[in-house]
């Protein structure tokens, strides 16, 4: 393992001048930090993301174009030497403009790619500039020489053995000598087209780049001072965990919590790289480690949620008492690449969630391909609106007693599709998305505050 230490900073760490020099602050105070790994300026993404989708109205175009001008114009006007910076940051535009106007014709998930990748490639010129001008040592580093991937644009794949190798050749070299500042979110298949890892995922990029280079520790650099008992803004008593274990970590990113993104603590879990998550605007608060052993493992440990759930209800008389009717649902399934996250049972009945895992945001949506098979073999029924509830903990499935606790809170709610058994981590469950936020409001308080 190298001493080299990886901070990732996101959107919000990065959204101004003032805010990227609080980055800069935090990249002084740790001589190890050698990586620096910076998401788009905040709201970049989503502006790139309606232009992707194709904007055919002129004048919104140009309004949106305008903005994404002004956004990186501010950090531009208050650099002490701008001008090589704004050459480089003005010609990504310039692309962002032609890629927008090809859109607006006729777009795909490979134009999609390269336009939404923009946000990073810009914000990297301007954080590596404010870092100079602050008497750092810091060079600009494309990842997508490094950071290969398969040809799935809007979720590609990463070749791991690739990108240690690139990383071996390419990126170690510059770390011994300088403060590297590269891109999260995207990469580059084996024809130098450019992809991404899925929305959020520029906190996968830096696990797989920390991996890559060994590295002794991974930062996530965010707006809040840690991994919270639950979300501040749905439970205003929620309190800061100053420790958690990669695999309660991994329950938490997965089932909805926004701090992390569900694949980052992989690549960290690997190679056993510790993770520390902290705010950028108070880094002097602290923040949580993520290790794989702690000190205290509680029963309750944190609620999180994610809604923009699509649930798939398929019924059959066939099922009762068959045989392969789950494996030809499922061949289905994965013939049109359509990933499942969570799935109940019945006698002639099967409930499952589909997983959200491209850059497209809303609720995930199944093929009518794929809906027209299913309903060869059964009844179709789905339904959007719902949010999913998720308790973690610890040694769930070995415990008496606290199920009562539990649904005995939530008794005045309609729960579907409840999940438990299949970890000993979690116990989680689907609610109406108008009520989601007063279950989680009322489980915070029963299990965190008494």
């Amino acid at each position: 393992m190298s001493s080299f230490n990886v901070a990732k900073f996101g959107g919000t760490s990065v959204a101004n001048f003032e805010a990227m020099s609080r980055c800069a602050a935090i990249i002084e105070s740790n001589p190890n930090t050698k990586l620096v790994v910076s998401s788009a300026c905040s709201g970049v993404t989503n502006l790139l993301v309606e232009l992707a989708n194709g904007v055919q109205d002129q004048t919104r175009r140009n309004e949106v174009l305008a903005q994404l001008a002004e956004i990186h114009d501010a950090v531009l006007n208050q650099l002490e030497d701008a001008t090589q910076t704004a050459t480089e940051v003005y010609a990504i535009l310039d692309t962002v403009t032609s890629l927008a106007e090809a859109a607006s014709i006729q777009s795909s998930h490979k134009l999609t790619d390269h336009l939404v990748a923009c946000g990073e490639l810009m914000s990297t010129h301007l954080l590596t500039q404010l870092m100079k001008e602050r008497g750092i040592n810091a060079v600009r580093f494309d990842i997508r020489d490094v950071l290969r991937t398969d040809s799935n644009f809007g979720k590609a794949e990463p070749q791991l053995e690739q990108i240690s190798s690139l990383a071996q050749q390419r990126l170690i070299p510059q770390c011994q000598d300088y403060v590297v500042v590269t891109q999260g979110f995207i990469g580059s298949d084996s024809e130098g087209n450019t992809t991404t890892l899925g929305r959020g995922g520029s906190d996968y990029s830096a696990a797989l780049i920390a991996e890559a280079v060994e590295a002794s520790g991974l930062e996530i650099w965010t707006d809040v001072p840690g991994i919270y008992t639950t979300d501040p803004r749905i439970a205003p008593k929620a309190s800061p965990i100053p420790e958690i274990s990669f695999s309660e970590a991994s329950e938490m990113a997965n089932f909805g919590a926004k701090i992390l993104h569900p694949s980052t603590l992989v690549p960290a879990l690997r190679h056993d790289i510790p993770v520390f998550v902290g705010s950028s605007k108070e880094p002097e608060k602290g923040g949580t480690w993520i290790r794989h052993q702690v000190e205290s493992s509680p029963l309750f440990r944190a609620l999180a949620l994610r809604c923009n759930q699509t649930m798939v209800t398929l019924r059959s008389a066939q099922m009762f008492h068959a045989y392969g009717f789950l494996a030809k649902v499922f061949e289905i399934l994965a013939k049109h690449k359509i990933s499942v996250d969570l799935i109940t049972t019945s006698e002639i009945s099967v409930s499952l969630t589909l997983d959200q895992t491209d850059t497209s945001g809303g609720a995930p949506q199944l093929p009518e391909a794929a809906r027209l098979e299913l309903e060869e073999l059964c009844t179709v029924e789905v339904e959007h609106n719902l949010c999913l509830v998720a308790l973690i903990g610890n040694n769930m499935s070995e415990s008496k007693g606290y199920a009562k606790q539990v649904f005995g809170t939530l008794e005045e709610f309609n729960l579907r599709m409840i999940c438990y058994g299949a970890s000993p981590h979690n116990l989680c469950f689907l609610v109406d998305e108008s009520v989601s936020r007063l279950a989680i409001q009322k489980l915070h308080t029963e299990l965190f505050e008494k």
